[in-house]
């Protein structure tokens, strides 16, 4: 699922936006200073950013330049309750997709939302390969040294995150969430099913386990 970071200080403003993204039919993560946003942001699991310049801490330029310094890509909507062109700039120049003043149009913002989203899906590859395993997503077609491997729908997106994250620990809570849609349920061993089902299909050594934190493509 589409998941969406909200950074603002004010509580209102972050409900408000979530509340527009659950209504596109995405997931909102909400965050009210900088340090917290930039560790969320960094954690990998983020596909877009809705930020606000005026936080505490750490402002949302230095949280902007900080992300794409280490090379983040994840498209960034800045909200602004300044007005002036300099700040525009100085927004734009960090790194910025877009620019929104405050006070704003939800319907505007989301149109944005949904236009940076489409660009950031239109640049991404559509044919992933880690050694002999390559995933082709707009074909949905899988293959194992040339041969042709039948997935599921959710094991294709299942094998998709891994190699897209290649090498990365990913947790049960992000499969889940990325996968199923679903919150964090300690009792529930779907994520270890499917992980048996990928190894039988595309090799039992891929997948390597990392005890008590989850799964690593290796």
């Amino acid at each position: 699922m589409t998941r969406i970071l909200i950074v603002d200080d004010e509580p209102h403003i972050v409900s408000l936006v979530s509340r527009a993204v659950h209504a596109e039919g995405y997931d909102a993560v909400g965050a009210d200073d900088g340090p917290e946003a930039l560790a969320l942001a960094l954690a990998g699991d983020i596909d877009l950013i809705v930020l606000d310049v005026g936080l505490p801490t750490m402002d949302g330029f230095e949280v902007l330049r900080e992300l794409r310094g280490s090379g983040d890509t994840t498209p960034v909507i800045m909200l602004t309750a300044r007005s002036g062109t300099s700040d525009t700039i100085e927004g734009l120049d960090a790194g910025a997709s877009d620019y929104v003043p405050k006070p704003f149009a939800v319907a505007e913002l989301m149109a944005r939302v949904r236009s940076r989203l489409r660009d950031s899906a239109a640049s991404a590859p559509t044919v992933l390969s880690r050694g002999p395993v390559t995933l082709d997503i707009l074909a949905r077609r899988a293959t194992v040294d040339g041969r042709d491997v039948d997935l599921s729908a959710r094991e294709f997106t299942l094998a998709e995150q891994f190699l897209r994250h290649a090498g990365e620990v990913l947790t049960r809570e992000v499969l889940l969430s990325r996968v199923w849609g679903l919150d964090f349920d300690p009792g529930s061993n779907v994520v270890d099913v499917y992980v048996r089902y990928l190894r039988s299909k595309l090799g039992p050594d891929r997948i390597a386990t990392v005890r008590g934190e989850g799964y690593r493509w290796d």
